[in-house]
């Protein structure tokens, strides 16, 4: 019927009218991805994810802005909670029950009414809508982020309405908190909550003043007892500074000494959390084992066979047995009525809800995910369990780097009768794929990279399609790595959800990396029901009461953890790998006088930047002031390791030369400091913000923007356009700037290692403390040092020093050529007078064999501890016959104690999720700091106890 001459709709008792037309599909009919889409200030877009829009999105890049905003919600803060109503409830066949969570989403295109506020149950299903009266109140302040709100329904669904809490979450920054407080009182908005918070904080921060009184009279009244001969003496040359070598200098400390007075650190083993719902060790030791594939040549070990049944059930799950109070990927019986089932985290209830087939696999590296997976397929085959509208073949993504070693792997562990048939469909190795052609192969091994190019490739996202992956249905899939689809928006993670299978894995050491948004992605594709595959769900149902410490939350987080995740760790007691002891310490180390007088020089520059950047988020000069402040941060911590690797050069010119035009000519001047500008954000672990992952072969734009080089390039084909700032880019060979590359440089000469004067005086206290720890350690000719650090600056700096004390040494970094670090790694293992491998921490953190050595020292921090633990287990792995000892060096008082406490962060969220007495570690994580980060590395000094997994010695 034409609109005009449709009949009048009644109203609701709100006397609102709302034809169905603006009611939310059912399922069964499900509105196209941008109908889905809501207009600014929406809380919905993370339900569509992925979709055409989202794609222009990411080209834009808008997403930067939208994973920044992600950050901040995590720090929003109850303001307060609104009693109200949902009503039309008659219009709309949506339905949900007492204390389901329910989605809000605005809709200020109605033409009924511009404030108009859905709510919609789990299924995405429309239940009705906020009162109008109530919805003019706070519509404004959703579309414009000054608040964001999660329903919760309070009482049973009537014909007409239904009671309903909507939870009002604002900024926890103290100036824009105070202006939010006044305006939503204004709007008659409760905001008890804040005002409470406020008032504590208050009272904290008297404290806090306090005690810092306090502090300083006792600095004063310990200075003037210092001021004495000792205190002169730090004020001498820094040659004295650390202790003797054979050069003559005298005896140093002992290794017993030096280990007395360093902090023994177990970032493994943080701290005891909430254990009820985890799975325990006893648990894990006690699970049953599987029967060795006849396929397999190889003889799995127990924990291995147990890995394999559990897999194999997992990819046949059932529902809780009626009766039982078991819980089954977050499903549980309903308490009053047996035909229905209860989601545990959003309280959604419904019949015979759908079970996902897989999991996610996390035993720590060298515990064989592998060969499990193997015996998986040739087990699943053997019993022939897969649907008959799917094909029998398994596709493995994986990063181009260990492809091969899948198909390595599966022939070095079959019987040669078993073989299977094996194709890499990746780059010029593609061969047809398509229903018909599948049959021919069992395994197919590609990449991230091309399953997402494949995707994107075409707009339509129907499926099945007619050739490629995406026209198969997969009897599994499998990602191995698979943290690397941690980004809910990033193009490959969107199309790996796509891919149509009976059953899902997921292999990673690291399920958590950074914060609960990368879990939410596995979840995503595993396809769990119940509501947490929709981010406004899982946000709402775990991240925010993780976040808040709430025993819910952490409830509802291992048991999704512990119904769809197996992880065993290498030093766990039934694992019996037989490695020897593993010991970290905390080396503290105090900056001499000058050292000092430019760190603190540093810290003030970087306060005072951090005040600008503050006030200046999502204003267009605000990643100009990120960048200056990510410079000052990074100059800092290097400072911290040698004061030369700071330099002079501020890139002045250039900077001004872009805040006066947006863009530089490209001469061979301008081209080195835009090079220096790209080093920095590489150093400092920054993502592209148009794919928002790790940046690969990345370059920077004439007006000073950093991409993936393919990122940047098929926006400049398409727009020619900077999809941060709109300046023009008329090809990539011309607009463009790649990275320096980086040289080896040759070692210091004869007549360079005489001048012992110079060697002294470029010398620095992480370096004299790094020399000690290295002379006591030679006391036992047999032991081994890798010296990691993350800048191959300051491994240039380490050498004369290292030459002129008398050691021998090898060195691998990404200057190298494979012969050469193969050279490298060779003196190492068989050359009784090479103890030390100056090794790059990003390149040694993958991929290498080390346990040539025993020794680890750690010469500065990552933001993430995933990369250390890793470049560790390089040390400590299968193969090491001694004790390894790790010295992480952290200078006093310094941005490097801040960063060991978010490290720290870090690995107790993995260990919640896990319900694990020692923590969990692994992989990298994205460094990028968010605001909150910032403020705290340049929040003061380390907390009275330090990092909570360092316990003092002696």
């Amino acid at each position: 019927m034409p609109p005009h001459k449709r009949p009048a709709l009644p109203k609701d008792r709100d006397g609102l009218t709302y034809p169905r037309d603006y009611a939310t599909s059912e399922p069964s009919q499900p509105r196209p991805a941008k109908q889905q889409r809501v207009g600014n200030g929406s809380q919905a877009s993370p339900l569509v994810i992925g979709d055409d829009e989202d794609d222009e999105e990411e080209e834009d890049g808008s997403q930067e802005v939208a994973d920044s905003q992600f950050e901040r919600r995590n720090h929003d803060q109850i303001y307060g909670t609104l009693h109200t109503k949902i009503v039309g409830i008659q219009y709309y066949r949506g339905h949900a029950t007492m204390g389901e969570a329910v989605m809000l989403r605005r809709e200020p295109h109605n033409q009924y009414d511009s404030n108009a506020i859905q709510v919609l149950n789990v299924q995405g299903i429309q239940v009705g809508h906020i009162p109008r009266v109530q919805a003019s109140k706070f519509a404004s302040l959703i579309d414009s982020g000054s608040i964001r709100v999660e329903g919760v329904i309070t009482g049973y669904q009537g014909q007409f309405d239904c009671p309903l809490d909507v939870h009002l979450f604002g900024t926890s920054d103290v100036v824009a908190r105070e202006n939010l407080i006044s305006e939503m009182r204004a709007r008659k908005l409760p905001v008890g909550d804040a005002s409470a918070t406020k008032r504590k904080e208050a009272q904290e921060q008297k404290a806090r003043a306090k005690a810092l009184a306090q502090a300083k009279i006792q600095a004063r009244a310990m200075a003037k007892v210092n001021v004495s001969g000792q205190g002169m003496q730090q004020e001498n040359s820094m040659a004295d500074f650390g202790a003797g070598s054979s050069q003559g200098y005298g005896p140093g400390p002992s290794l017993e000494e030096i280990l007395t007075a360093s902090e023994r650190f177990n970032p493994r083993n943080v701290e005891n959390v909430v254990e009820e719902f985890g799975i325990k060790e006893d648990d894990l030791k006690a699970m049953p084992k599987a029967s060795q594939p006849a396929a397999l040549l190889t003889e799995l070990h127990d924990f291995q066979l147990q890995g394999l049944q559990w897999m194999l059930d997992k990819e046949t799950p059932s529902l809780p047995a009626a009766g039982t109070t078991d819980v089954v990927q977050l499903w549980r019986r309903h308490s009053m009525k047996a035909n229905l089932f209860t989601n545990v985290a959003t309280n959604f209830s419904v019949e015979n809800p759908t079970l996902s087939s897989g999991g996610i696999l996390a035993d720590d590296m060298g515990l064989g995910k592998t060969i499990q997976v193997i015996s998986l397929i040739m087990a699943d085959r053997a019993l022939q369990r897969r649907s008959s509208d799917v094909s029998g073949a398994t596709l493995i993504l994986a990063p181009v780097s260990v492809m091969s070693n899948w198909s390595t792997q599966i022939k070095k562990h079959l019987k040669e009768e078993y073989a299977l048939r094996i194709m890499f469909y990746h780059g010029n190795r593609k061969a047809p794929i398509n229903p018909k052609e599948i049959g021919n192969y069992d395994v197919i091994i590609s990449s991230y990279d091309t399953i997402s190019t494949e995707w994107h490739s075409q707009k339509s996202t129907a499926l099945p399609r007619k050739s490629g992956v995406f026209s198969v249905s997969w009897r599994r899939v499998i990602l191995d790595e698979g943290h690397n689809i941690r980004n809910p928006k990033a193009k490959k993670t969107v199309a790996v959800s796509q891919l149509m299978a009976q059953s899902r894995w997921v292999l990673t050491g690291t399920p958590i990396i950074n914060n609960l948004k990368d879990l939410f992605s596995l979840v995503r594709f595993l396809q769990l029901s119940g509501g947490l595959d929709q981010f406004e769900f899982f946000h709402s149902a775990i991240i925010r009461p993780v976040i808040q410490g709430s025993a819910a939350g952490q409830m509802a987080l291992q048991l999704l953890m512990r119904g769809t995740c197996l992880r065993r760790k290498k030093d766990m007691h039934f694992i019996d790998l037989r490695l020897p002891e593993l010991a970290e310490y905390v080396h503290r180390i105090n900056l001499l006088p000058h050292e000092q007088e430019k760190y603190d020089a540093l810290q003030a520059q970087a306060q005072g930047t951090l005040n600008v950047y503050r006030n200046n988020v999502g204003r267009t000069n605000a990643s100009d002031t990120y960048r200056h402040l990510l410079e000052v941060l990074l100059r800092m911590r290097q400072l911290c390791n040698h004061w030369k690797l700071i330099g002079e050069e501020r890139l002045n010119s250039v900077l001004q030369q872009l805040e006066a035009e947006g863009v530089v000519d490209l001469t061979e001047e301008n081209k080195d400091a835009l090079q220096k500008m790209l080093q920095l954000s590489i150093d400092s672990q920054e993502d592209c913000p148009i794919c928002l992952d790790t940046l690969k072969e990345p370059v920077i734009t004439k007006c000073a923007h950093i991409f993936c080089t393919t990122c940047i390039e098929r926006v400049i084909d398409t727009q020619q356009k900077c999809p941060m700032c709109r300046a023009t880019l008329e090809s990539l060979a011309t607009t463009t700037v790649k990275p320096a590359r980086e040289t080896q440089k040759a070692p210091p000469t004869q007549d360079q290692l005489k001048d012992e004067a110079s060697i002294k005086n470029n010398t620095s206290s992480k370096v004299e403390s790094m020399l000690s720890i290295l002379r006591a350690s030679a006391q036992d000719p047999s032991n081994k040092t890798i010296i990691f650090s993350q800048w191959t600056s300051f491994l240039d700096l380490v050498q004369p020093h290292l030459t002129a004390a008398g050691f021998k040494y090898a060195r691998i970094d990404g200057s190298m050529s494979a012969t050469q670090r193969d050279a490298a790694l060779e003196a190492l293992d068989t050359d009784p007078f090479t103890t030390i491998l100056l090794a790059s921490l990003s390149v040694c953190s993958v991929g290498l064999n080390l346990v040539a050595a025993n020794q680890v020292i750690m010469a500065d921090s990552w933001w993430a501890p995933a990369i250390e633990d890793q470049a560790v287990d390089r040390v400590h792995r299968l193969g090491q016959k001694r004790e390894t000892k790790v010295f992480r060096l952290v200078v006093e008082d310094s941005i490097e104690e801040r960063v060991l406490g978010i490290q720290d962060d870090k690995r107790k969220l993995m260990g919640l999720a896990f319900a694990d007495k020692e923590m969990g570690r692994k992989k990298r994580a994205r460094a990028g700091a968010g605001l909150a980060d910032l403020e705290r590395l340049l929040g003061g000094g380390r907390a009275k106890d330090g990092p909570s997994g360092q316990e003092k010695k002696g």
